[in-house]
């Protein structure tokens, strides 16, 4: 990477110093806020919102997240504004973006409309300051809010217009073929979640049996079903498992993940933690638990994980145990996921929350091959899985390699430590 002839310093802290020809200004010279709020025409505009992507639109009709009753307080966004979150700015995933689109976002950002500076240029520089939580010399309160004023007085470093639009073009061709990368190795990722299912699926349901004899399951998602296996009613191999920790006061926290069960701090202040876990119920080494609320409300979490430890969950989960030795546990569990992946729990539940209770868990049919077989399927998925979520991990880190190579050269760009032009 080349380097400038002469530098100087910048008398911004995280920057150091930068070329000899760049100006150092305040913010406030370059940027023309923009409060003018929709009102009742808030319909004529499409919704905005400031992701870690950057402005993205968002569909109102779609029912997902959260929305006003009206939107007559939100500002109008025009393409080439710059929006910033200025407030929770550690917290949130992304504080500034630019707007390629005409919409609307909410009143709690600023908009800003670049001027006597490349948009672009300008833009990259706040993802480099956002990146390194450089305004955070400029938080005041709980919220850690950057004030209006004290953001508008801080310094930037401006190259000559011209060097600032070649700086924009370069970074605009180099993040694009990262974020190409990126979604290729995303989408081998998928390929790969989409394999692992399809493994367990195979497996629970007897489709590895290529040359055996088979029979209908009379189970629908399920099919024909090898000659050896046995259909039963889940309440035949299963039932309710359910110790009230008020009197045991245990204290390993766990709740359901992304169809894992995992660990939390039970002493944490934040998140929605009750005062008291008497309420909450025991969980075993063995138990499956089920996550059957508002089953209308979120079609993509997974619903089902395993219980490896003992420890206390919320009672709105649904906590089953084997009690029939003829049934291996993980099996059972393997079997309800994939039943879960499979979305059948969905137009099951009753009532306003779309719930579902053991009476109704209790009539599903599961499949059932002998149990030295139960086990060596277990033993096989094991194995399998094993080996995809190794390879998983590794594209993942090939893709956080790659964003912090493109955060890195972002910052090495915009503030001249790296010459392009």
């Amino acid at each position: 990477m080349r380097k400038y002839a002469r530098y100087k310093d910048s008398g911004i802290s995280w920057i150091g110093d930068v070329p000899e020809h760049w100006d150092v200004v305040r913010n406030k010279n370059f940027i023309d806020e923009k409060d003018e709020v929709v009102g009742e025409k808030f319909r004529d505009y499409t919704l905005l919102s400031l992701t870690k992507g950057g402005v993205i639109a968002r569909d109102v009709e779609s029912g997902k997240g959260k929305f006003p009753k009206d939107f007559e307080s939100y500002k109008i966004v025009q393409p080439g504004n710059v929006i910033f979150c200025l407030f929770d700015v550690d917290e949130t995933p992304r504080t500034v973006g630019l707007s390629g689109l005409r919409g609307m976002i909410t009143g709690a950002y600023d908009v800003f409309e670049p001027i006597n500076i490349n948009a672009r240029y300008y833009a990259y520089y706040f993802l480099a300051v956002d990146d390194r939580k450089a305004l955070r010399p400029l938080y005041t309160g709980l919220r850690k809010v950057v004030k209006k004023d004290r953001f508008l007085a801080c310094k930037i470093p401006v190259p000559p217009l011209p060097e600032q639009k070649a700086i924009a073009e370069y970074l605009d061709k180099k993040t694009a073929q990262i974020n190409e990368l990126v979604s290729a190795k995303q989408k081998q990722i998928e390929l790969l979640k989409e394999y692992k299912q399809s493994v367990i699926a195979n497996a629970v349901t007897g489709k590895m049996n290529k040359n055996g004899r088979m029979k209908d399951s009379g189970i629908s998602w399920i099919g024909k079903i090898p000659e050896n296996w046995d259909v039963h009613y889940l309440f035949q191999k299963a039932r309710e498992h359910f110790i009230s920790n008020k009197e045991v006061h245990h204290q390993n926290l766990l709740s359901l993940s992304y169809g894992r069960i995992i660990q939390k701090d039970i002493n944490k202040t934040d998140g929605l933690l009750p005062e008291s876990f008497d309420t909450y119920q025991i969980v075993e080494n063995g138990n499956v638990v089920l996550r059957l609320t508002d089953l209308q409300n979120d079609h993509k979490s997974l619903r089902v994980g395993y219980a490896t430890q003992e420890g206390i969950v919320t009672s709105a989960y649904e906590c089953l145990e084997v009690f029939d030795k003829s049934l291996y546990s993980k099996f059972f569990y393997y079997q309800l996921h994939s039943f879960d992946v499979k979305k059948m729990f969905y137009g099951m539940g009753g009532g306003l929350r779309q719930n579902i209770s053991y009476n109704e868990l209790r009539k599903i049919r599961i499949a059932c091959p002998p149990l030295s077989e139960q086990k060596e399927i277990v033993a096989y998925i094991e194995k399998k899985v094993s080996s995809i979520d190794s390879q998983i991990a590794s594209i993942e880190n090939q893709i956080a390699n790659l964003n912090e190579y493109k955060q890195s050269l972002i910052s090495d760009v915009v503030t001249g430590k790296v010459k392009v032009c």
